[in-house]
């Protein structure tokens, strides 16, 4: 006998979920925006070289491990090199829309609290980009580090001095360690399986992979993941006033119930 459960639940997706072709364009606003805005912040050298010495040493007298320690251990067989490189290159974009294809599709109750977030902490590192520029640690002598990807490949950089399709002076906050916590959240909230908690490793892999490649130094990814931690508590209490069990279900099992005999 058919309950309504089913279409119920359909239904409800179709309610949460917004339309496809109004997320696409909020979407692919996003991404222009993200690289529109590091293009417009753009230009602050000596400021970014500043700043890089002000992290360093602080970086130092917290005693952080040094960005060094993780390069030391890339560098000792070019095949890791090379690969953390290629992660660098080619799977921040592209896990994070797979992301966002997954929840909105599958996830359709959760999809709007972490498309949010991701607005919300591009937007966040955007104003800091712009009122802390910051020379990534490959940028600077001195430090026994390593442009690894200029040196292995491959990169997706040119020259600072002629680069005109990226921001290289927006080290701080690492987007590419701060998306990947969203990516990883949204999974673990958005899923049950025991399994889920391996999402875990995406963020710590892009976190290593930043700092061995000297694209960002730690303060960098600690200061992303302070940003996702604060969305993650300011959305945490809307998530919760979500129905646990979707309006049309109720409706659909009140009817159930009220046509037996009492």
């Amino acid at each position: 006998m058919n309950t309504g459960v089913v279409s119920g639940e359909r239904q409800s997706a179709t309610r949460i979920r917004p339309r496809a072709w109004t997320e696409l364009l909020l979407v692919v606003g996003l991404f222009l925006a993200y690289k529109v805005g590091r293009l417009v912040v753009d230009g602050r050298v000596s400021a970014a070289y500043a700043n890089a010495d002000l992290v360093w040493d602080f970086e130092r007298a917290l005693r952080l491990p040094g960005e060094a320690d993780v390069q030391h251990l890339l560098l000792s067989a070019e095949a890791l090199v090379r690969g953390a490189n290629l992660y660098y290159a080619v799977v921040h974009f592209p896990a994070t829309i797979a992301f966002l294809l997954f929840m909105y599709f599958f996830r359709p109750e959760h999809y709007l609290r972490f498309r949010r977030m991701l607005a919300w902490l591009t937007a966040m590192g955007l104003l800091i980009h712009f009122a802390f520029p910051l020379a990534p640690p490959r940028m600077l002598g001195g430090l026994g580090l390593v442009d690894t990807a200029a040196v292995y490949g491959p990169s997706v950089y040119g020259p600072p001095e002629t680069d005109t399709l990226s921001n290289q002076y927006a080290a701080m906050p690492s987007l590419h360690v701060g998306w990947a916590i969203v990516v990883a959240a949204g999974l673990i909230v958005a899923t049950r399986t025991k399994w889920r908690w391996l999402w875990v490793a995406h963020p710590v892999l892009t976190m290593i992979v930043v700092v061995g490649t000297a694209n960002h130094y730690w303060l960098d990814g600690a200061v992303a993941g302070g940003l996702v931690a604060g969305l993650l508590a300011a959305t945490a209490k809307r998530e919760l006033e979500l129905p646990a069990v979707p309006l049309q279900l109720q409706r659909a099992e009140t009817a159930h119930s009220a046509g037996k005999p009492t």
